[in-house]
């Protein structure tokens, strides 16, 4: 065979297997986009995590009732009129329908709609001498009707009820399962509160959550025209005498008719798109409902941005519409110079400023995340700016717009011409270049080690080179890999000028004597080419993986930490470790002191520039919530950065940040510095609401403790005080006249309330010092049936009417007791069982070992205890129904409480088949010291 011949073969064979690997490249490549979801199989898949949130609230509302809202921009619009028809059909339809509660104002076409209709009693509360009538919740519940008109959902109710708030009455009546219809006009919506205020000049003071009209099953609008209205006025139907005149001077101008019916109609309108939207979800419905519009502008590193954000504010404005502002991070773009960075974070800012909601976005293809996006908002325009480079490069590398446009099917596409923010000088936006010769030199290098390999297997084989120029692929995806996409398309080139020059006839030259080998020198390039593209790309996408993967890990990280952590200098110093670490810099936290300034809390003062001047600055930043400082537009010559920890309440205080190499951060840093402020300024805030619940709990805890003690001084104590003063008067004036029998009973009463005032005042001494501390337990080691027997002498007066057995085991060990102490305990649990049960019932007091605790029971034969106050009974000041005559301040079972949890022992109350038995425990600490036995103790006292 000719040798020209057979080289032209092995050349095609070469030539076959190059693209060969292209194709297996590219497939892979698409592999691996499906595998990243770059590539959606089924783009009317609906989303997991949607259908598991929609399955979940239709779990929810299974067992609660349904609520309706009667809508209206006014008072005397005919809600509550429109309420009781609809509820008249209902009853139709056989619903159980009851009224609850409904203001008819004396209109007697209303009235006439309650006729035929079961009305709940309500339910009478007494404030100021004066009866209110009010909603009784508790009977609604028990009633438990299919339906019930609950009309104002924004009243008030009387101090005394069991809700402050009347749409708190509805949350317990739909939580129990009941349907509510319900009436409310505009101006009690909580977030429309201050702009009713604004229009009319009257501050609502009633309001309603927005989360209560977003709970709403169903809202009807009952309109009616202003005029309408007003004739209604003048016609008495809805305010009667001097009130209709004063309404109408006021409030009921036209001009504020027509704003709150707007107000009205708005409001109705956004629940519907709302549900317009939830429909859409749930049947992953893709295509544009354009029942209302909604406008997209998209964002780019450039400054051309500036017109696109400031047009799409102004059709906004025209078509009354929603605008969104979408800039989306692709990998290309995550590799662009810090100048672009922050011409983005600029066009973002300018676009918040003029009312937009920003988002932004990371995907492979800027335009299918731009489609999507809009699709899953139902967007119904999309601006984005003309492009203004070559035509040339659109036809050789696609054009976004021509993209966008295709791709956006029903939604319409306004493209407009950019002109550059006036701050801003025009300026090329791209990814940043290899500008490092290094790079090139070992470029350089593998290329000249490839041709060395090369011609040794050249001489080896014989001057065959048809496996040579795979060597020079290998040495691209090194270089590529290694270097960048640079020094790869260098390589690339190099290498075919290497191939042609050493092994390709004739030698050392770059002559061609086959001109097929053109074929082979082509197919070589591109392959070249798209290797280094490919793995430069993927070098891009690897490199946004790992910012994001930063992101969320430091995001994780922080609020795990910050969980766990309690008070704001823990919290702020949290931060501070975090930041150090991310930024590379020296960071202060700084909070605010008592009188507003700024303390450094976390961090190192003395090695942080924090002079008087970054005091004013970081001070500054703490008064008006924007960051300032280095790398900023506000104070920039300051030496650090300073960012506020901005919460719902306010500013909780400053963290300063230096880098130590001296540069700004970049805007990604500033996004994720910002992100982690506010999340820590939000653990400051949660934590602070925190100590404020806890003080709250506090101070209404010593209120209840201080008006039962009121209560107690006024009552239980000036009782025996009564009873001692009449006793003694009477035998200093009568003494000489009245019998003896007479005069002994007088001296038993002033004796008996004695010692009842001492017990009273001596409880309540025994509880301070219990509570301060004050009381010094001196145990020892003593047999219980001593104390028992003790505590039955003590009370051998009180106990006179009431049998009393003791069970004591002879085989009970000693206890380790403050005997005075525990005395006392059974002292005021005999008392207790004397006050609460019937004269002549039996008290049993009995003790057993168990696992290293003498467990001591005092039953009696009574009432026993009422359903739920087993745990009750021991706080301070709670006293249950005791027999008539007895009186007490509720302390004696809280005393025994402390007594015996502050010997490390438990003590509980429950009821018995007829009775109730009080339990506590010994616990049994150290050695028991042994003690002669006895035998068991079975008494009858």
């Amino acid at each position: 065979m000719h040798p020209s011949r057979l080289a032209t073969g092995a050349h095609l064979r070469t030539a076959t297997q190059q693209v060969l690997f292209l194709f297996s490249v590219d497939s892979w490549q698409s592999l691996r986009s499906l595998q990243s979801g770059a590539l959606k199989l089924d783009e009317k898949r609906r989303d997991p995590d949607s259908l598991l949130e929609l399955a979940q609230s239709e779990e929810r509302l299974k067992t609660k009732g349904k609520l309706k809202i009667f809508f209206g921009a006014s008072p005397g619009v005919g809600k509550t009129y429109g309420m009781l028809e609809a509820a008249r059909a209902r009853k139709k339809e056989g619903k159980d329908v009851l009224i609850g509660i409904v203001e008819t104002h004396k209109r007697k076409e209303t009235e006439a709609l309650i006729e035929g209709l079961e009305i709940l009693p309500v339910h009478f509360i007494e404030y100021k001498n004066t009866k209110l009538r009010e909603f009784d919740v508790d009977a609604a519940i028990a009633r438990r009707p299919g339906l019930i008109l609950i009309d104002e959902l924004a009243h008030t109710n009387a101090p005394g009820s069991k809700n402050a708030k009347r749409w708190q009455d509805v949350n317990d009546i739909l939580d129990a399962g009941i349907d509510v219809y319900s009436t409310v006009n505009v101006q009690h919506v909580e977030s429309l509160n201050d702009v009713v205020a604004q229009i009319t000049g009257v501050i609502v003071r009633e309001t309603i959550p927005d989360s209560i009209v977003e709970r709403a099953d169903e809202i009807e609008l009952i309109d009616l025209p202003p005029d309408d209205l007003l004739q209604r006025m003048k016609e008495g139907r809805v305010y009667l005498g001097d009130q209709a005149e004063r309404a109408a001077q006021n409030f009921f101008r036209k001009g504020n008719l027509i704003a709150l019916r707007e107000l009205a109609l708005r409001c109705t309108a956004d629940r519907v798109n709302r549900q317009v939207q939830s429909f859409r979800q749930e049947k992953a419905i893709d295509t544009t409902w354009p029942t209302a519009e909604r406008i997209l502008v998209c964002i780019s590193p450039s400054p051309f941005s500036a017109r696109l954000v400031r047009s799409a504010r102004r059709m906004a404005a025209a078509l009354r519409a929603e605008w969104i502002a979408v800039y989306v991070e692709t990998p290309a773009l995550a590799a662009m110079d810090d100048k672009s960075r922050q011409q983005v974070k600029q066009n973002l800012k300018l676009a918040e400023q003029l009312g937009a909601k920003t988002v932004t976005l990371t995907g492979h293809h800027f335009v299918d995340e731009i489609v999507e996006f809009a699709r899953a908002r139902n967007v119904s325009k999309i601006i984005t700016g003309k492009p203004d480079r070559p035509r040339w490069r659109d036809l050789l590398f696609g054009s976004g717009v021509d993209q966008l446009i295709r791709k956006s099917a029903d939604i319409d596409v306004y493209v407009i011409k950019g002109d550059p923010d006036a701050s801003h000088e025009p300026r090329t936006y791209s990814v940043q270049a290899t500008t490092d010769n290094k790079k090139y030199v070992f470029a350089l290098a593998t290329i000249l080690l490839c041709t060395l390999i090369s011609y040794i297997l050249f001489a080896i084989f014989k001057h065959d080179n048809a496996n040579l120029d795979m060597v020079y692929l290998l040495g691209v995806v090194f270089v590529a890999t290694s270097y960048g996409r640079g020094p790869a398309i260098f390589s690339s080139i190099l290498s075919v000028a290497a191939f042609d020059f050493f092994f390709v006839d004739p030698l050392y030259s770059f002559a061609v004597s086959d001109t097929k080998y053109l074929i082979t020198f082509a197919i070589m390039l591109i392959v070249a080419l798209l290797i280094s593209s490919l793995t430069a790309q993927i070098q891009r996408h690897a490199q946004a993986a790992g910012v994001r993967e930063l992101r969320m890990s430091t995001l994780y990280s922080l609020s795990r930490e910050l969980s766990s952590a309690r008070g704001p200098g823990a919290l702020v110093g949290i931060l501070a470790r975090h930041a150090a670490q991310l930024f590379d810099a020296e960071v202060i936290g700084l909070l605010p002191d008592a009188e507003g300034r700024l303390m450094a809390r976390a961090g190192n003062e003395s090695t942080f520039p924090f002079g008087a001047r970054e005091r004013g600055v970081a001070q500054w930043v703490s008064e008006l919530g924007r960051p300032a400082g280095m790398g900023t537009d506000t104070l920039a010559g300051a030496e650090a950065l300073y960012v506020p920890l901005n919460a719902t309440r306010g500013i909780v205080g400053v963290l300063g940040l230096h880098p130590r190499q001296g540069r700004a951060l970049t805007a990604e840093q500033m996004t994720l510095l910002e992100t982690c402020a506010a999340q820590t300024a939000l653990a400051v805030e949660i934590d602070r609401l925190g100590d404020e619940t806890r003080k709250a709990q506090v101070e209404a805890e010593t209120e209840k403790s201080r008006s039962a003690l009121l209560s107690c001084v006024s009552h239980d104590l000036r009782t025996p005080l009564a009873s001692i003063c009449g006793a003694a008067s009477s035998l200093l004036d009568q003494g000489q006249t009245l019998p003896e029998n007479t005069k002994m009973e007088l001296v038993q009463t002033i004796s008996d309330e004695g010692t009842r005032l001492a017990r009273l005042i001596s409880n309540l001494l025994e509880m301070t010092k219990l509570e301060s501390g004050a009381v010094q337990m001196r145990k020892e080691w003593c047999p219980l049936e001593e104390v028992v027997g003790s505590a039955l002498t003590r009370m051998e007066k009180t106990l006179i009417h009431h049998p009393v057995k003791t069970v004591l085991p002879g085989d009970l060990p000693m206890v380790p007791v403050d005997v005075v102490l525990i005395e006392q305990v059974f002292i005021n649990l005999l008392e207790n069982a004397v006050k609460y049960t019937p004269e002549g019932s039996p008290i049993e007091i009995s003790a057993t070992l168990e696992t290293r605790e003498v467990v001591v029971r005092i039953a009696d034969r009574g009432p026993g205890l009422p359903p739920g106050d087993e745990k009750k009974i021991f706080d301070k000041f709670y006293r249950g129904k005791a027999r008539e005559g007895t009186s007490g301040v509720g302390l004696g079972l809280t005393i025994c409480r402390a007594i015996v949890e502050a010997h490390g022992g438990k003590i509980r109350a429950e009821n018995r088949a007829s009775g109730a038995v009080f339990v506590f425990s010994i616990p049994l600490d150290g050695d028991v010291p042994k003690m002669a036995p006895a035998a068991t103790v079975d008494a009858k006292v």
